[in-house]
């Protein structure tokens, strides 16, 4: 997809950017929380024109150089990366989530050198053999209920720390409040839908960076967010910024609460 060139900001409008538009340390600034100390919940997702958050089963697809830029900088700046067992499993988790730079980074900014990872699965539908854990640059949380089969947790607690976070099901509101126990305040969402439609359900998300994929999906794909339960009210958001690279747009927005 059209995510290549410079990303240049088109909401606020900024006449001091530079021609070779945002650099990667003015993205670390422009998505940078100042106060760490209070618990914000960012999500980060790509989708078509139409509306879908994969294309042929997967959501890297729809993105481009400048999507992967925005990606790499929330990771850098979060201290958990959370995430769907569906997403791991779809998307490819094994190894360093970060650069090494990236690491550098945040060690001078002190922060742990590579971001927590922790992965929602209800039934603990997770192979313990598998490369995310083998390669694992830290190790993992797995989040949990306590409905979960139990031979299943004990071959994860063997390769991660698995906590519960619900009776039978995994409640948003206990996942957020199991990662803020453990210093994990600053929480990046990777996906999928159905995690994201949880977190909205429970008006625990803070923010939503949304890049538009300047293509169209013709309709098979999932929207980015998912909720079965009973409808919610609408969650109103603010527009922070919108960028743009190429065709393809970076927007921001945040919880107006």
């Amino acid at each position: 997809m059209s995510g290549e060139g410079p990303i240049t900001r088109l909401y606020p409008p900024a006449p001091s950017d530079s021609d070779d538009g945002l650099s990667d340390r003015d993205l670390l600034s422009l998505y940078a929380r100042h106060d760490r100390s209070t618990p914000w919940v960012r999500a980060n997702f790509v989708a078509s024109v139409d509306g879908s958050a994969t294309a042929k089963g997967v959501s890297g697809s729809l993105g481009g150089p400048a999507d992967r830029r925005v990606f790499d900088v929330l990771r850098q700046l979060c201290d958990v990366i959370l995430v769907a067992s569906g997403t791991v499993r779809a998307e490819g988790y094994a190894g360093p989530l970060v650069s090494a730079e990236a690491g550098a980074w945040r060690v001078s900014h002190d922060l742990a050198s590579h971001p927590a990872v922790a992965v929602v699965s209800g039934s603990l539908s997770l192979d313990p053999a598998s490369a995310f854990f083998a390669e694992a640059p830290v190790r993992p949380l797995v989040l949990t209920c306590d409905s979960a089969d139990s031979e299943r947790r004990r071959a994860l607690e063997a390769v991660a720390d698995v906590v519960s976070c619900g009776t039978a099901e995994v409640d948003p509101l206990r996942v957020v409040a199991a990662l803020v126990e453990r210093g994990l305040t600053q929480i990046h969402c990777e996906g999928g839908p159905t995690l994201l439609g949880s977190l909205i359900a429970a008006d625990v998300l803070d923010a939503l960076c949304l890049t538009v994929s300047p293509a169209l999906e013709g309709g098979s794909g999932p929207r980015i967010a998912y909720h079965c339960g009973d409808p919610v009210d609408l969650r109103a958001m603010t527009l922070d910024h919108v960028l743009l690279a190429g065709n393809m747009l970076l927007t921001a927005y945040s919880r107006s609460r």
